[in-house]
């Protein structure tokens, strides 16, 4: 298994880098449209409904097939021999942040929830505050994977 993935490791590098570009792209995007959705859309009207049918379909046909694959290529990238040193600070650095990157998945799944259910209770002002929280997660992410501290 170890020679396998060792054989494989450009491809799997590839395609990891790939899918956390697209999750990344959503986890940016999704809070935008949760800010004008909270501040400029009503409830039960077609643009409602049309805010609803772009955040539904971002959540589910980019971000989370991107998550799973970017998890699953991860997880090979680790499992390549001699690709993670865990005796230094960086893969521990980056693996925390990529549990933050999927619990603030998981946030915006659930406000998606809350908007397509009428319960929206977060202001545009406070999407434009966590639409941040990727940035944050992406710099320590990209300084751990690359400084290798």
């Amino acid at each position: 298994m170890e020679d396998f993935l060792a054989g494989l490791y450009p491809w799997v590098k590839f395609l990891h880098v790939i899918s956390v570009i697209s999750w990344m792209a959503g986890l940016f995007y999704l809070p935008r449209l949760f800010v004008y959705h909270a501040e400029r859309v009503g409830q039960g009207n077609p643009t409602d409904d049309l805010f609803q049918v772009m955040e539904r379909r971002l959540l589910r046909a980019i971000m989370n097939p991107a998550m799973i694959a970017s998890w699953v290529f991860g997880l090979a990238l680790v499992l390549t021999p001699g690709i993670v040193d865990w005796t230094m600070l960086w893969p521990w650095l980056k693996a925390g942040s990529v549990l933050g990157m999927t619990a603030f998945h998981m946030w915006l799944a659930a406000r998606r929830r809350d908007f397509a259910e009428g319960r929206n209770s977060v202001t545009g002002r406070r999407y434009r505050m966590m639409n941040e929280v990727p940035t944050l997660l992406m710099i320590v992410i990209v300084a751990s994977v690359i400084v290798k501290f």
